[in-house]
């Protein structure tokens, strides 16, 4: 079929529909094959789509049209580039047949030698031109073939003199006030995101659909900030990363997670599904929202190799690469607000996890350590969960104990 119809391609088990956000080649545009055609919106990630075959490409979708798996959103007529292939070589042989002849005929040799003048100064032009500081192109040639005479260099040197003279004259109107700088009453309206829908219809029902509570405790970072400033120069020699706060929460966060394994369950229906491994989502910000890949079995990671992959799901994530492997699964999740200065939050349950641990900024507080007042960097933690599935005793547990191993780190590096 000389006409090829182009369907929304299916995505992954989850996806039923996607948004169309934007053509990247114009309409009756001949396109080659696996050329990237358009850009679609996924509840997860945005996605190119190439296009199947070369050929002219007829659009059908429109920007910003939600589509269901399987809909047609283009066509790419292949008769078009075949059509297109031919013209080339024809005009590459033509050289072989009888007219050739004509061809040395025509190499109009008197007509290149005086457009070869055109525009090119006399050597007295040149140096007239340099020292006035005007540029051959703003000069017309009235020499042999165009070219410019040491008269034609004096004359544009004397105008330019006058020239700026003429335009300070027409004093430039001045700009007009904007409207918008005080008191604006303007508004605009912009249609969500798919992948913005997705965050808010998810967090809506994670409020609605849990019995969602918070408990908070807080976290003394000295422990920590002297491993890292003592081992951090040494840690990057090794591995070529830095030893950052995340690696060391998660580890924390997966050792505790598999010696509690409610905080780690998740519910199906009327069952509740337990993981012997701690695949931890980390929160990352993008330009188009939150996405939470998660880093697999943390628990038999080491701390290099947590850096390293939460590195490499960042930069995917930010470019909007990742993919939807790399974004599903995930038993806890943990995000850090403290890099935008938050001081304390209520982190919302990333469904159908049970729990998330919210991290905070580190801010210097004046402590009572062994009845004396000293100043330690602290950061607060809220843990969010589950009610029907953590009980209280068990949530104030697992944070207690994570708070444990993070100001004592030895005893996280020790599995103790």
């Amino acid at each position: 079929m000389p006409v090829i119809e182009l369907m929304i391609p299916a995505l992954g088990e989850s996806i039923s529909s996607v948004t169309f956000a934007k053509w990247l080649k114009p309409d009756g545009a001949v396109v080659q094959m696996d050329e990237p055609i358009c850009e679609i919106e996924t509840e997860k990630a945005n996605q190119e789509l190439t296009a199947e075959k070369a050929g002219k490409l007829s659009w059908v979708a429109k920007e910003g049209e939600d589509l269901n798996v399987g809909a047609l959103f283009g066509k790419i007529d292949t008769d078009a580039s075949a059509a297109a292939t031919p013209t080339a070589p024809a005009v590459a042989s033509a050289p072989t047949p009888p007219p050739p002849p004509a061809a040395p005929v025509t190499p109009a040799a008197p007509a290149p030698a005086a457009s070869a003048a055109t525009g090119h100064p006399s050597p007295a032009a040149a140096k007239t031109l340099t020292e006035g500081g005007v540029p051959p192109t703003d000069v017309n040639g009235s020499g042999i073939g165009g070219r410019i005479t040491k008269e034609d260099a004096e004359k544009a040197v004397a105008n330019k003199a006058v020239a700026p003279v003429t335009a300070v004259k027409p004093a430039p109107p001045a700009p007009a006030p904007v409207s918008t700088a005080h008191f604006s009453r303007d508004e605009h309206r912009q249609r969500m995101s798919r992948m913005r829908r997705t965050i808010a219809k998810r967090l809506v029902s994670a409020k609605n659909n849990t019995a969602m509570l918070t408990t908070f405790n807080e976290v003394d970072m000295t422990g920590i900030m002297n491993l890292r400033e003592t081992y951090q120069e040494a840690f990057v020699a090794k591995y070529g990363i830095k030893l950052g706060f995340m690696s060391l929460f998660a580890k924390a966060c997966a050792k505790v997670l598999l010696e509690m394994p409610d905080v780690n369950a998740m519910i199906d229906g009327e069952d509740v599904i337990y993981h012997d491994f701690a695949d931890i989502s980390i929160a990352i910000s993008t330009p188009n929202g939150l996405v939470v890949p998660p880093v697999r079995n943390v628990e038999s990671l080491k701390f290099h190799e947590v850096e390293l992959k939460i590195k490499e799901l960042s930069a995917k994530a930010r470019d909007g690469k990742l993919s939807l492997d790399e974004m599903s699964g995930g038993t806890f999740t943990i995000t850090n607000g403290g890099i935008f200065g938050s001081l304390m939050s209520t982190p919302i349950i990333n469904e159908p996890q049970s729990a998330i641990l919210g991290m905070h900024a580190i801010k210097d507080r004046p402590m009572v350590v062994d009845g004396t007042i000293q100043i330690r960097p602290m950061m607060y933690l809220a843990l969010s969960y589950d009610h029907r599935v953590i009980d209280g005793s068990t949530s104030v547990t697992f944070l207690v104990k994570v708070k444990d191993l993070l100001e004592d780190p030895t005893k996280l590096l020790l599995d103790l």
